[in-house]
């Protein structure tokens, strides 16, 4: 019998996934690759003659389509052998970046745009990593790597109610209303849409909603549930004047976190095993808490509550936090192993990504840690982390190179095949 995945099962899971983070602060973390300077600066050539080769093909400004695609293979594949080049990545997993993750993004971006031109880059960048999160979980449940429409759907919906959540202008009333409603929609019900905002989120739910028949697949709807539910928990995490004990905090980060992918890997499959529920759900708390840890300067300035804000906010280094973080990701890693689907090389790159992303936390927020923990991870990380931080620096006064690399990518080729199942564009959103 397959687990239903309502609250109970969430809270049971929410408790296990605690259970292997508290052991990752026991157990000692894997070596890892370690890198030296000369090693470093190799890579770092590799990088800069990539952004060089980049930065060449925005200034060209292609007027016609069949210049800005053409611009479009010629990024691709720079981006190609900058990753071959500066992070060692195998043929394969260049191949399997460049030709099956990049064009999800591309054709999500794509559809959104056509969808509701109002959705700003951001917005479209954000539902790009949900969608890339649940395509790669296809081939670890056996499916290819294809931007579904469930998968599309799903993605977009949090921008819309992240973006309206998120407004000072809107009481507390009005958001605990739209919640309301959004959660009666996601449950089957018919609740006529009251402006565009709520048309767009219905469009988007239909488009589930016509992949995965509700009396068929009972676990995706369950699961779009149970995230809904975590999603109005984390607002607890906003500073509201209460201190959180470190265990709820850990609660909250989990419930919402794990809740998140395990909706993606349902929407990827239809349902899930429990080794594949279970992975998912861990998979979800390593993304959460490593997304945490990278925002741990905003969450401070904003009031935020998470492990790592609130370690912070006491003086105290987070040295422990990273390692036990680095840990976790060697457990969920032993964990996707469980998995009979899966090639080797997705599942070492998804590994080296969990690490990449502690690592370059830990470069973008040096001042949280102590000296000799940021001098370790460094020399773990394919570039110093000077580096790192000059270019990023570099990058953020470079908004219309973002810009216009955005709209190269927003051409679509002739063999475009979203068009089918498109619904009507969203009304103007309020």
């Amino acid at each position: 019998m397959r687990e239903t995945f309502d609250w109970d099962w969430v809270e049971a899971q929410v408790a296990r996934t605690i259970e292997v983070w508290l052991n990752s602060g026991v157990r000692a973390v894997g070596g890892g690759p370690r890198y030296r300077a000369a090693e470093q600066q190799k890579r770092e050539k590799a990088y800069d003659e990539g952004l060089r080769r980049v930065e060449r093909e925005a200034k060209q400004k292609p007027g016609s389509r069949a210049q800005r695609l053409e611009a479009q293979e010629r990024i691709t594949a720079a981006f190609g052998q900058f990753s071959a080049a500066a992070l060692d990545l195998e043929d394969g997993a260049t191949q399997l970046l460049t030709e099956e993750f990049l064009p999800v993004g591309t054709k999500l971006a794509r559809w959104a745009r056509r969808f509701d031109e109002s959705l700003s880059m951001a917005d479209i960048v954000q539902a790009d990593r949900n969608a890339w999160t649940a395509c790669g979980l296809q081939p670890l449940l056996g499916e290819r790597v294809e931007l579904t429409p469930s998968i599309l759907g799903y993605s977009l919906l949090y921008p819309y109610t992240d973006n309206f959540l998120d407004r000072v202008d809107v009481t507390g009333a009005e958001k605990r209303r739209f919640s309301e409603r959004f959660r009666e929609r996601l449950q089957g019900e018919t609740v006529v849409a009251e402006n565009g905002r709520e048309a767009a989120l219905w469009a988007l739910v239909e488009l589930i909603e016509g992949q995965y028949a509700r009396a068929e697949y009972p676990q995706v709807y369950a699961c779009l549930l149970a995230i809904h539910r975590a999603q109005e928990g984390s607002v607890a995490q906003v500073k509201d004047g209460v201190d959180r004990a470190e265990a709820e905090v850990l609660r909250i980060s989990c419930a919402k976190g794990g809740s998140s992918v395990l909706a993606d890997a349902c929407l990827a499959h239809g349902w899930l095993s429990e080794a594949e529920s279970r992975f998912a759900f861990e998979w979800g708390v390593l993304l959460q808490l490593g997304d945490d840890l990278q925002d741990v300067r905003e969450d401070l300035e904003h009031g935020s509550v998470t492990l790592f804000s609130r370690a912070a906010a006491m003086g105290e280094p987070l040295d422990g936090l990273a390692t036990q973080l680095l840990s976790f990701s060697e457990q969920v890693g032993e964990r996707m192993e469980e998995l009979e689907h899966g090639s080797a090389m997705l599942k070492n790159l998804l590994r080296m990504s969990w690490r990449s992303l502690i690592v370059g936390a830990v470069a973008d927020s040096r001042a949280y840690f102590s000296e000799g923990f940021v001098e370790e991870m460094e020399r773990s990380s394919p570039f110093r982390f000077d580096f790192l931080r000059a270019r990023r620096k570099r990058l953020a006064g470079k908004e219309g190179l973002y810009s216009t690399l955005f709209d190269a990518f927003l051409e679509v080729p002739d063999d475009d095949d979203l068009e089918s199942w498109l619904p009507m564009p969203a009304l103007a959103v309020v």
